[in-house]
């Protein structure tokens, strides 16, 4: 009987609606690398307030769905000019470095959804379309997690300098056309279920096959800002998009 109850259960999970899954974007002030990157001038306007205004363009998430997960005061006056729900996060949450997961993620167990689709805000080039196209993607998928990467031909070594690339037949020189596609990860879209977040684990096993499917993303819009020069350089990318 208990089997039973643990297959019923499983299936459930399975069976995703849009209503069941929570979009949640978290930001804070604290980077050390880009000081306040969230509300530095990015392009006449920041990257936080970018992706507010992209999410509003968005077919499928609904208002109720969707929560800005922030700390400080002026990331939160910025969500509620944008009219999106707040999930007041704390000081402690905001300075997490992912350890323990429940800490940094600490609204898993108080808000009323069985899944989560985080979406990294420091992504200005990432398309509303193609956040769209994920969430529908995870919501009909049977996998537990789902979870962003893109496609790279490309050579590769281990740290003992044993090639891990498989090295084309019949080619006698570097040619990248020829080699076949390695993915890797895009640090952009990422969704799981909440409940197991509390048991430290998010968005599944990589070394279970079907736990988390892979989502292909096209490399340019996955640019994510780490330090200030791809700060300075994105800003000059997204403006010349901006001008087309």
């Amino acid at each position: 009987m208990k089997g039973t109850c643990l297959i019923f259960q499983q299936v459930l999970y399975k069976m995703k609606k849009i209503q069941d899954v929570a979009v949640i974007v978290q930001a804070r002030l604290s980077s050390e690398r880009v000081p306040k990157k969230m509300t530095k001038p990015f392009a006449g306007t920041t990257l936080i307030d970018i992706f507010l205004e992209k999410i509003k363009q968005s077919k499928t998430i609904k208002p109720e769905n969707f929560y800005l997960s922030v700390h400080e005061e002026e990331l939160v006056s910025i969500g509620k000019k944008h009219g999106v729900q707040i999930f007041h996060r704390s000081k402690e949450s905001a300075n997490s470095e992912g350890t323990p997961l429940g800490e940094m993620y600490e609204w898993w167990d108080k808000i009323p959804f069985k899944y989560a689709v985080l979406i990294n805000a420091c992504a200005p080039m990432l398309k509303i379309e193609t956040i769209d196209e994920f969430i529908d993607k995870y919501t009909n998928s049977d996998s537990d997690g789902m979870f962003g990467v893109i496609a790279k031909k490309n050579y590769f070594w281990n740290k003992d300098d044993e090639m891990i690339t498989e090295w084309p037949k019949n080619q006698a020189c570097m040619n990248t056309k020829m080699v076949g596609k390695t993915y890797e990860a895009a640090h952009c879209l990422y969704a799981g279920r909440l409940d197991k977040i509390g048991n430290g684990i998010w968005m599944g096993n990589f070394n279970n096959p079907g736990e988390i499917s892979l989502y292909k993303m096209k490399e340019e819009e996955v640019l994510d800002i780490d330090y200030m020069w791809e700060f300075e350089a994105y800003e000059a990318v997204y403006e010349k998009g901006k001008a087309r």
